[in-house]
């Protein structure tokens, strides 16, 4: 079990687009995590992280809940702490041990952490806890979760414009909800572009009717990433969406190595930012703003709030959105457009 201190991470500055018609709505859920008072007078604190396997340094999900816990310590004032659990079986004993540390608030970062969240939660009522991907019971929880299946939509309609062989591909690390409903919302736009466009492109990896398809087993094989690219591309994909992360890490490999035959999208962060090495084999990323959520959540707790009020990112209220690193033409960048404003207003179902 290694133990992180304020370690530096370089924060890139994305630019989000299909976010235009956004604003912010009056539901508990969708105004949890708005601006943070950070004029407020002397806070102080101690705000602790638990991240998933994979660390602060996996260029994913990890990685940007903790640059959220970055911006608390430098905006807030708060001392920060991180603990990196290699396997699940480090879950239980991250959690005791700032749970003996008097943390004001321990973060949680991904569904994996659920039940144990909960236990401890349960267990020591006088501390907050946020988790990132999951909601829990327990009255002194905040969730955290994202409605990725909106900018995921978006994606599988621009994939399937722009595929140059008519099939797209998908895959997962493991069959959980918040993987499973990146997966579904891509499926969903590939399907409304076939529809809209009475073109036939084919999606490898995701079964809309059986709500199952290609999953790794895992996050954190590079191999498994990129034998299924490989597989898909093989099978004529040149789009790939993995959701999976590390293990997509494999699948950009192969497609540098493809030579520009397989294009990936990416998931949570900018990956043409965050896996800088590999930029040009990416065409987009799907977009989770976690460090806005964490760094929210902190200061909820700052000012006397937390658990219990859920914080729900949709396209609305700018809790996800849809980075774009392809040339793309102005007709589909107004038919992305005009899904978003779809998907907010009602009239388009993205799951």
């Amino acid at each position: 079990m290694r133990k992180q201190t304020m370690k530096s991470l370089a924060v890139g500055l994305v630019a989000v687009f299909a976010l235009a018609a956004c604003g912010g709505s009056d539901t508990a859920s969708d105004t949890t995590a708005a601006v943070v008072d950070i004029t407020q007078p002397e806070p102080a604190g101690l705000a602790c992280e638990v991240t998933d396997t994979g660390g602060v340094d996996d260029k994913g999900f990890n990685q940007i809940a903790y640059e959220g816990l970055l911006q608390a310590e430098a905006s807030l004032g708060v001392t920060i702490e991180v603990l990196e659990s290699v396997s699940d079986a480090d879950y239980a004993p991250n959690l005791q041990s700032f749970v003996d540390k008097g943390c004001n608030i321990i973060i949680t970062v991904g569904f994996l952490l659920a039940d144990a969240t909960k236990t401890f939660a349960e267990a020591n009522p006088t501390v907050q806890f946020a988790i990132v991907d999951s909601n829990t019971s327990a009255a002194n929880v905040q969730g955290l979760p994202f409605a990725t299946d909106q900018p995921s939509f978006l994606a599988g309609y621009m994939a399937a414009a722009t595929t140059q062989t008519g099939i797209v591909g998908t895959f997962g690390g493991i069959n959980i909800p918040p993987v499973s409903i990146f997966m579904q919302g891509f499926a969903k736009g590939v399907e409304y572009h076939n529809a809209q466009k009475g073109t036939s492109v084919k999606l490898l990896g995701w079964d809309m009717a059986k709500q199952d398809g290609t999953f790794a087993g895992n996050f954190n094989s590079l191999d498994d990433g990129r034998n299924i690219a490989k597989s898909q591309s093989d099978e004529g994909a040149d789009i790939i969406f993995p959701v999976a992360g590390p293990v997509g890490h494999g699948s950009s490999a192969f497609a540098m190595e493809s030579g520009g035959k397989v294009k990936i999208i990416g998931v949570d962060v900018d990956m043409s930012v965050s896996n800088a090495t590999q930029a040009e084999v990416y065409v987009g990323s799907v977009l989770k703003k976690i460090d806005a959520a964490v760094f929210a959540a902190v200061g909820n707790v700052l000012n006397g709030e937390g658990g219990g009020t859920d914080y729900l990112g949709t396209l609305e209220n700018g809790g996800v959105g849809v980075a774009i690193t392809s040339t793309i033409t102005p007709e589909l960048q107004a038919e992305l457009d005009a899904i978003t404003a779809g998907i907010i207003d009602g009239s388009i179902v993205a799951n």
